[in-house]
């Protein structure tokens, strides 16, 4: 099945008012590639104001598993909706490693986001020491295995492989390590959801920039980018881009 390519910038705790004007740079190049799906996921802060740059598509960088209460500094998956998202991040190695998340918490995240009408990207990935153990297959699959909802539509579910030790580090894995990854990830997939997954889009996430994004996005299963750092000026975040639209 051909899956369109899928090229998401998270700018995580980056943004004030005046980046707006690099989000309407990196929109208005992204109108020349209308065969990539292209998305911003600012600060919760800024998201109403780039929502209404012409062409954006954007979304938050978590939610609560809750859709409303007495959660005192947390943004709400039909908040990000209401406010013009239309997908969120869950379960960023930042947020598992740094906040204590647990597979069952980012799995009751990306349920919440899907029932507000979100899509979803769900991130998972291993640290050094189990890549380096050998063992980085069997720990994605189980991070899959735990996060991952039952019912949802596959069309409205990425997964995002993110290597921890690879992120904002410059370290990247080779394509042959990422394209097993990826493989093993949609066999997973296929042997949870049958044919439905063949819908699902796999991102790869990790020091993703202009000069290996061609050769990244070119690897077996590899549907598109989660990027960070890269993403926050239109000067490196379209030629992630061009790189996408010309591998189609």
């Amino acid at each position: 099945m051909a899956r369109r390519k899928y090229v998401v910038g998270n700018w995580k705790m980056n943004g004030l008012s005046a980046s707006i004007a690099d989000a309407r740079a990196i929109f208005a190049g992204v109108a020349g590639h209308p065969a990539v799906d292209v998305a911003l996921c600012p600060p919760f802060t800024l998201l109403g104001a780039m929502a209404a740059v012409p062409g954006a598509v954007v979304g938050g960088q978590d939610c609560h598993r809750a859709a409303l209460g007495a959660f005192t500094g947390s943004i709400a998956a039909p908040m990000l909706a209401d406010a013009g998202a239309s997908l969120v991040i869950v379960g960023h190695s930042e947020r598992r490693e740094g906040f204590g998340e647990s597979d069952g918490d980012v799995r009751a995240k990306a349920e919440a986001g899907l029932t507000a009408g979100l899509s979803v990207i769900l991130c998972v990935g291993e640290p050094r020491d189990v890549r380096e153990s050998g063992s980085a297959i069997d720990y994605v699959l189980a991070q899959i295995a735990g996060s991952v909802p039952d019912n949802f539509d596959p069309q409205r579910l990425a997964i995002a492989y993110e290597p921890i030790w690879a992120i904002g580090t410059g370290l990247v894995p080779t394509v042959d390590d990422v394209a097993a990854m990826h493989g093993a990830i949609r066999g997973a997939l296929a042997g949870r959801f049958g044919a439905a997954a063949d819908a699902m889009r796999i991102l790869y996430g990790g020091s993703v920039n202009g000069d290996n994004a061609a050769e990244l996005l070119g690897a077996a299963d590899v549907d598109g980018a989660l990027v960070g750092g890269a993403s926050l000026t239109s000067a490196k975040f379209l030629p992630i881009v061009e790189a996408a639209a010309v591998l189609g």
